[in-house]
């Protein structure tokens, strides 16, 4: 056993490089496990087992470290202050058209600030951001430091614009929070000819899309962080967003981005 060993301390590491490719890997994607870091390894050329690669996060300590944390979720469900919408969707959140079904919802992060007595105040920011089910793309989104109705109805008008292009009407689910059932926000959907839809009144999963999202996006860049501006709050979200769109690879998109799987629907319908 001691020759053994001698032997083997002696011997070159053969899987130096990619090692090395997996480190430059986790420095872009750090919350990427042992499955996500096999396929990407597999698009940059190299064919490993997902075995070994698990191995090799042990050794190397490439093991994800982001955690989830419960705390009291938002709701920005007062009572029937308006209309509420029939549930159009009914959990058929599946589509195989680009821009046909739209979800949002509103969620909160708590930032904290130095008062100059020293005291620490916490605020609060809220985001609205409208997602494709098609493939889970952020379209469009608002981040305030109140939940507002105009910049809820900003964010809506820029997701109907960019929907635009679908050949089939459209349909905007959301839950019954107070700014979805406002006659504004109902009319703007009414007049470019799109279905409203919202959720059973203190039913989550009628929504899971988009609460899945939330729980990634706060798992990965929120939990564990403590924010003490507005402004660093908010970049942080920005980068997220443009981080999951552009290069978070997702299992049910065949292993590719949300923007990347759209492109390529795009290109197959225009060929």
């Amino acid at each position: 056993t001691y020759y053994y060993w001698v032997r083997r301390f002696d011997e070159p590491n053969k899987d130096e490089e990619i090692e090395s490719l997996m480190k430059e890997i986790r420095s872009t994607h750090k919350d990427y496990g042992y499955r996500r870091m096999t396929q990407e390894l597999r698009n940059r050329g190299v064919q490993i087992n997902r075995k070994k690669v698990q191995r090799l996060m042990s050794k190397l300590g490439l093991q994800v470290t982001s955690y989830t944390r419960k705390s009291r979720k938002y709701s920005s469900y007062k009572g029937t202050v308006g209309t509420v919408a029939k549930n159009r969707i009914h959990r058929r959140f599946y589509t195989s058209v680009c821009h046909q079904k739209i979800t949002t919802d509103t969620t909160e992060f708590k930032y904290f600030v130095k008062s100059p007595t020293g005291s620490v105040q916490i605020k609060k920011l809220y985001l609205d951001p409208f997602m494709d089910m098609f493939n889970g793309e952020i379209l469009s989104y608002h981040v305030a430091e109140k939940p507002t109705a105009k910049g809820i109805n900003e964010a809506l008008e820029e997701a109907i614009q960019i929907t635009s292009d679908c050949p089939y009407r459209r349909t905007f689910h959301s839950d019954q929070g107070w700014a979805y059932q406002m006659k504004s926000y109902a009319k703007k959907l009414k007049d470019h000819g799109i279905f409203q839809s919202m959720s059973r009144k203190g039913n989550c999963l009628d929504n899971s899309p988009m609460e899945n999202f939330f729980g990634i996006m706060k798992q990965e860049m929120y939990y564990g962080n403590t924010y003490t501006s507005m402004e660093e709050l908010k970049t942080a979200i920005d980068e997220f967003i443009i981080y999951y769109n552009y290069k978070r690879m997702k299992s049910k998109l065949n292993w590719q981005s949300p923007v990347t799987y759209r492109e390529q629907y795009q290109q197959n319908q225009a060929a």
